[in-house]
């Protein structure tokens, strides 16, 4: 069985897990060999018909989420065909680029450098001229206000109390290395809003499998900057399929009660 709806003119399980795959990818050619056409059948159903027909989310936001949970899982074959399907329901290359820098302070640079490949490849591939814009707005005066800025009304100072009895100069640096590293050179920039960082964040420690406190306050930095928890879940929910169920259950009940 399909999961059709019989009579009921609404279009069935598979019907419209063949509609999303195409606007993501453009038709799919039934006829083309599978060396395993059952797994396949089970992942187009689940993904494009369970997952995608749940929840608020567009197109546009679950591809970002997409890209940001395969570049942190180092899938790069997928990685690159998911930049594509972004490039084709609409989101802009620097949205990608960002959704994807932000990311080197939760996976490191090389990773993050890694990712960053593969996503060049395929905004070459679409004929898209590289380096893309500057989005940059602070220089190395002012990565500690500005970084400051963001990070504060959001996290409070609970980090740096937390490494307050750590031993000199790590006391001190390693607080300022978070506030000017991830907030003052990723949070400043440009493509993307501060809801949709905070969205991607949280996803991104879903992915890489953070269990510890770290959830609980990016939830509820995420409800702060404006995204609702139907939102919150929804994305979550759209990173079951690339994360595994006991990731992706994790990090729901851990921002479910906020």
């Amino acid at each position: 069985m399909d999961g059709s709806d019989s009579g009921s003119g609404s279009p069935s399980r598979r019907e419209q897990a063949e509609a999303t795959y195409a606007r993501l990818f453009g038709p799919r050619d039934p006829d083309a060999h599978q060396d395993d056409p059952e797994l396949m059948e089970i992942l187009r159903g689940f993904i494009f018909g369970d997952v995608f027909g749940t929840g608020v989310l567009d197109d546009r936001t679950r591809e970002l989420i997409t890209v940001t949970v395969l570049a942190c899982l180092q899938t790069m074959p997928q990685l690159s065909a998911h930049t594509a399907a972004a490039l084709r329901v609409g989101v802009a290359p620097v949205q990608i680029r960002e959704a994807v820098y932000q990311l080197a302070p939760f996976i490191g640079f090389p990773r993050t450098l890694n990712a960053v490949a593969t996503v060049n490849g395929a905004f070459r591939d679409h004929g898209i001229s590289l380096p893309l814009p500057a989005e940059g707005t602070v220089d190395d005066a002012g990565r500690y206000q500005r970084g400051l800025a963001e990070q504060e009304p959001l996290y409070g100072t609970e980090i740096k109390d937390n490494l307050a009895d750590l031993p000199q100069p790590f006391n001190e640096a390693l607080p300022r290395f978070l506030t000017e590293f991830c907030f003052g050179d990723f949070y400043t920039r440009g493509g993307l809003s501060l809801a949709q960082r905070e969205l991607f964040a949280l996803c991104a420690l879903a992915a890489i499998g953070d269990t510890s406190a770290q959830l609980g306050p990016h939830g509820r930095a995420c409800l702060q900057v404006g995204n609702s928890k139907t939102v919150i879940i929804a994305a979550l929910v759209h990173c079951f399929p690339y994360i595994g169920f006991p990731r992706a259950m994790a990090a729901i009940r851990a921002v479910k009660d906020l």
